[in-house]
């Protein structure tokens, strides 16, 4: 059989520096121009992506694109639209007060505010970019009391209609009687609300009040905004509707907080679900009202923009929702763009160098480092979900439904001080990857069920220069019994590589030629030492156990001499 993998044809690859590929990418991704571009991140913190991000903005932002949106408070993030647009206040005012998660302390978000806000100087009124958030204000561990939202909204209202246009309710005549309803917001924000549903103030009769009181403001708001925005502006109305539906959103999740009928997984489900309904509610009137201006740029984590059902692995539960770019897909209202970010090694985060049969290893191998390219382009086949991400409870690695349910991908190789090779040995499956991704016309066979073959053999990896007859490498993973077992391949995990090197390289490696070797009898059971094949070193073959960083510079070197002996000449 031929290799799985794909030949080396590489696609655009760009660096940190490199805006000119970059941009070609990004104009093929734009053919037709979507209203929403959605690019994903695999983890929060990481710089490498915030960066591309800025990067990016400011290339749409000269193809027509009008506004950005990240994943931090809708509500917050109107300080820092109105900073942005050449409002008051001071760069550090808005990056404190403007975002939430601590997203804030971000140097990428503070670039960002920064070359919106200098860009936004060379710009009339009407053609400024725009600053929006699309997320709950909520924290990890934090479901907040309604009280800003709703009062924002309540004195909005009541500052500019009539009474008679107003909801009957005796709790609107008066800002007492909303905060009676609202009570202490200590009782709101209680953090074990959120695994105990006996704790949650979300079904109180108050609770349920609220959210039919904020029901009816929103009705009034639209039914009065020809009236609003007369007496107001725009901008004031819709800053009064992120209020309201922040106000009814968290209500909501509230409710959900106390509802005793469900178990841990289908709990944290199902308030994740509202979350993201919210964040969907937010991206349609971003949309709404942007839609005048250009197209909107998104960027949030991959969970809550890739089309496919979000889950989260945690101990003892099945957590899985439906993110807002699924909700908004489901919904077909926006044309939408859909780019999984991707990471290759990461300092920040502890992420080595993805082994080479990764997706983020095969997306190195594709494109030669960092690039934007449609998922069409990823390779499938052979590959698994990377397992190295443990110091990151919160990374998500790239996956094979990441790349079905989005249209492209963008992959940062290596973030600014990543180590630039794996701590993690490489598997026997790595290394295959390593040698079909380095060397060109390759045949390979693995051994498998549909192989008539003796037990032994079951998951051997053979290597064949095209046309040739006999392999120049191979990769064991069993002791052959009664004739070759001095490299106690039985251990855990224990893999052994042998290349045919020829007589020549043979006595140049070891000082002795190969008919000799009986007078040198290594120990051929320790790893990572390149010794005489215990079986065919007569024949000029080599071998190594689990290679690590440390020779496989050599290998590679030893596997290109083999390949040529047996190329045709």
């Amino acid at each position: 059989m031929t290799s799985s993998f794909p030949a080396p044809n590489r696609v655009p690859s760009f660096g940190f520096d490199d805006d000119t590929a970059l941009a070609a990418a990004l104009d093929a991704l734009l053919d037709p121009t979507p209203d929403l571009l959605a690019l994903g991140e695999p983890t929060h913190g990481e710089p490498a992506l915030p960066t591309m991000r800025n990067r990016l903005f400011a290339l749409l932002a000269e193809r027509g694109f009008g506004s950005i949106a990240l994943e931090t408070d809708a509500v917050a993030a109107l300080e820092v639209d109105a900073y942005v647009r050449g409002g008051t206040g001071t760069l550090d005012a808005v990056m404190a007060s403007g975002f939430t998660h601590g997203f804030g302390e971000l140097p990428a978000n503070r670039e960002l505010v920064a070359w919106m806000r200098a860009h936004n100087d060379t710009l009339p009124p009407a053609r400024r970019l725009a600053f929006h958030g699309v997320d709950a204000p909520t924290e990890a561990d934090l479901i907040p009391s309604p009280r800003p939202y709703l009062t924002h909204l309540h004195r909005y209202l009541f500052d500019h209609l009539d009474p008679a246009e107003l909801p009957r309710d005796a709790a609107t005549r008066e800002q007492g009687g909303l905060d009676r309803l609202l009570g202490d917001d200590d009782r709101w924000s209680d953090r074990a609300a959120l695994y105990d549903a006996a704790v949650s103030i979300g079904g109180s009769p108050e609770a349920r009040a609220l959210r039919v009181l904020t029901d009816d403001l929103m009705t009034a708001l639209h039914t009065g905004a020809p009236r609003l925005v007369a007496a107001t502006s725009p901008e004031d109305w819709h800053a009064a509707a992120v209020h309201g539906r922040s106000a009814l959103g968290l209500l909501r999740i509230h409710a959900h907080a106390a509802d005793p009928g469900r178990g841990p997984g289908e709990r944290l489900s199902r308030l994740l679900g509202i979350r993201s309904a919210l964040m969907a509610e937010h991206l349609h009137a971003v949309r709404a009202r942007e839609r005048h201006r250009g197209p909107t740029f998104v960027f949030a984590q991959n969970a809550h923009l890739l089309r496919h059902p979000a889950r989260w692995a945690i101990p003892g539960m099945d957590v899985e929702w439906s993110g807002a770019g699924a909700i908004v897909a489901a919904v077909g209202v926006e044309r939408c763009t859909v780019v999984a970010g991707s990471l290759g090694a990461s300092s920040v985060n502890g992420l080595p160098a993805p082994a080479p049969s990764t997706f983020e290893g095969a997306l190195e191998r594709v494109a030669g480092g960092s690039a934007l390219l449609p998922t069409s382009q990823v390779p499938r086949d052979g590959l698994h979900t990377r397992t190295d991400a443990s110091g990151d409870r919160g990374y998500a690695p790239l996956s094979a439904e990441n790349l079905d349910h989005a249209d492209a991908v963008l992959h940062v190789a290596t973030s600014p001080g990543a180590p630039l090779t794996t701590t993690a040995p490489p598997t026997d499956a790595d290394l295959a990857a390593r040698i079909l991704r380095d060397l060109p016309g390759i045949t390979h066979l693995r051994v498998g069920e549909d192989h008539e073959a003796a037990a032994h053999s079951m998951g051997d990896w053979f290597f064949s220069v095209d046309g040739a007859r006999m392999p120049f490498a191979t990769i064991v993973v069993h002791d052959t019994p009664g004739f070759d077992e001095r490299s106690a391949l039985h251990r855990p995990g224990v893999f052994r590589l042998n290349i045919g090197v020829g007589r020549e390289e043979f006595e140049a490696l070891f000082g002795t030629p190969p008919a000799e070797l009986e007078q040198c009898r290594p120990d051929v059971s320790v790893l990572d030492r390149i010794v005489p094949h215990p079986a065919y070193g007569r024949q000029g073959w080599v071998a190594v156990l689990n290679p690590t960083d440390a020779t496989l510079p050599e290998i590679d070197r030893l596997l290109a001499l083999a390949h040529g002996r047996r190329s045709p000449q």
